[in-house]
């Protein structure tokens, strides 16, 4: 038996949900994201937005599922990596 609380236990299932559900936004309104994706992506910038949707949207289900969520978690710190390696390569070419 899990000394886990049930409000606990559920927290990853929401977390996951979220961002499942904000990864897919990038598909419905695109144009939230275009000034936040420009900053580590400023070439096809678009493009970036679908494809970081995906990603967060991969990284969201993968959440929910107690099988997955330790390779989510690994993926997430990776994709926030690689978003601040870009972030940061693009502030200091300007």
């Amino acid at each position: 038996m899990s000394a886990e609380s049930p409000r606990a236990s559920r927290l990853p299932l929401y977390a996951g949900l979220a961002l499942a559900g904000v990864g897919l936004a990038h598909f419905t309104s695109p144009t939230l994201f275009d000034s936040m994706t420009r900053q580590a992506f400023p070439r096809e910038t678009r493009k970036h937005v679908y494809i970081d949707g995906g990603v967060e949207t991969a990284l969201g289900l993968g959440l929910v599922s107690r099988r997955t969520r330790k390779f989510a978690l690994a993926g997430g710190i990776g994709y926030l990596a690689y978003l601040g390696a870009n972030a940061a390569r693009v502030n200091s070419a300007r």
